[in-house]
């Protein structure tokens, strides 16, 4: 079985506007929502390539009870613990026509706190995943709120090594690096990242192949580097190294395209044991994500994937 952690999940709420005067009232022109969090993304585009799998985290509130039936509704399993106080987080994005290309969005995001996670919490999660054996993938992806300790991906990572579990860790600087040495299966760094975490510009595929290595010797199996328009690098666990470009022209949203790679990596993955049919299901995820206004179906997906 796969499992997906999101520590923080939200109702992501896109308001479209024509322009946006700060100290006026401002009227749109629609309105969006869409569930999120890095975890859920990758949850839902698994679960609309026929992949079973299970998604973790924290609710609370009224949002939170909206999220939960809302992802049931559209096929998700899901074992959310539910937090007595607070509620889980809406994150608002407006969009508004740019000035110099009418046709393109510019997007200002507001991403909100949410409800304090406590320890007792904590513990039920880490008692919940104590449950994963041998054959089993966990997803850790996103930033750990403030309200729980900033070692969490250690943690976990940590009370399930030697369990047989494939981990897939989706994270950014010292949360990636000081879990390499339980040697994840698959990481995730776009190419900003990867070039912090190797001190080094990585401006061509060859230097971005070159710092992929490095975070394989400290530990990571697979590395695949996303680079936006450009595409995507893999460096295999057998050293191989593949690129793809990306597969979308009409970019519409950018927001959990890189969720649907890694979701779309593992799906091929697991259908294949292939890399570089893992890596084309990957790109076709992610493109075809960023070419909608929320999370690509499965069709869409598959259409991209025959189509190039």
């Amino acid at each position: 079985m796969i499992y997906t952690v999101t520590f923080s999940p939200a109702i992501d709420y896109i308001v479209y506007m024509d322009e946006l005067i700060p100290g006026e009232t401002n009227r749109s022109t629609g309105e969006k929502y869409y569930y999120g969090g890095k975890g859920i993304n990758v949850s839902t585009i698994l679960s609309n390539l026929g992949i079973e799998n299970v998604a973790l985290g924290f609710v609370s509130g009224f949002t939170g009870a909206e999220l939960e039936s809302g992802l049931a509704a559209n096929g998700l399993n899901t074992d959310f613990i539910h937090l007595k106080e607070g509620f889980t987080r809406i994150n608002i994005k407006l969009k508004k026509k740019e000035d110099s290309a009418p046709s393109a969005m510019e997007e200002t995001e507001i991403n909100c706190q949410g409800a304090a996670v406590s320890p007792e919490a904590v513990e039920e999660l880490m008692n919940r995943l104590d449950s994963l054996k041998e054959g089993d993938t966990l997803v850790v992806s996103g930033n750990i709120p403030n309200t729980m300790p900033d070692d969490m991906y250690e943690r976990i990572l940590g009370k399930l090594q030697g369990r047989g579990v494939m981990f897939v860790v989706d994270a950014t600087g010292d949360l990636l690096r000081k879990v390499l040495k339980y040697k994840p299966f698959l990481i995730k760094p776009n190419r900003r990242e990867i070039e912090e975490l190797c001190g080094r510009r990585a401006g061509n595929n060859e230097e971005i192949a070159e710092c992929a290595r490095m975070l394989q010797q400290e530990g990571a199996q697979n590395v695949l580097v996303s680079m936006g328009g450009d595409g995507a690098l893999l460096l295999t666990a057998d050293g191989d190294v593949y690129y793809r470009g990306s597969m979308g022209d009409n970019i519409r949203n950018t927001v959990g395209s890189g969720d649907s790679m890694v979701a779309g990596f593992i799906a091929g993955y697991f259908k294949t044991k292939d890399y570089q049919s893992a890596l084309k299901m990957g790109i076709s995820a992610g493109s075809a994500s960023a070419c909608q206004d929320g999370l690509a179906t499965g069709e869409q997906i598959i259409e991209f994937y025959q189509n190039n």
